[in-house]
């Protein structure tokens, strides 16, 4: 695949949700997993299609638990296996001009890097350190890192 249609079919896809979103607002579920390497450093991504960076995560499909798409999301995102031991942090209520969504986010005790390849929709995946965030890190992302250390109380909207 072009590296120009790498990039642009999932924008066109983004926009075309978010288009649907705005005509129908379901309720949507989504999860993310935190996934922090042995010094400590969380495992961000990069989409193609938006800026920032994320944990590894996205929506729940149809008969699929939080856990098992939080699971599924950090192989197809991130190349990383969750072993055992995925723990439920917290969930969260995310409501917009376009979402009435609900993101769980869990965190991954045992991983093990998949072999795997990244997701056509993902640009890059990285370990970073809390000290040192990338700049334009989602806010939300940055507030459950936040959380996460304990740096601040959990806040039940995303």
């Amino acid at each position: 695949m072009t590296s120009a249609r790498r990039t642009t079919l999932p924008r066109l896809l983004h926009r075309a949700h978010n288009a649907y979103l705005r005509l129908r607002k379901p309720l949507t579920l989504g999860a993310r997993m935190v996934v922090r390497d042995g010094e400590g450093r969380f495992l961000l991504v990069h989409h193609t299609y938006r800026p920032g960076w994320f944990f590894p995560g996205g929506g729940v499909k149809k008969w699929e638990s939080f856990e098992a798409c939080a699971v599924r999301e950090a192989r197809e995102e991130a190349a990383v296996e969750v072993e055992s031991g995925a723990r439920l942090f917290s969930v969260y209520a995310h409501f917009d001009q376009l979402r009435c969504d609900h993101v769980a986010v869990f965190l991954a005790d045992r991983w093990r890097p998949s072999g795997g390849r990244l997701s056509y929709e993902i640009a890059e995946a990285r370990f970073f350190p809390a000290d040192d965030l990338p700049r334009d890190i989602h806010g939300a992302t940055h507030r459950r890192i936040q959380e996460i250390l304990g740096q601040r109380s959990i806040d039940p909207v995303w």
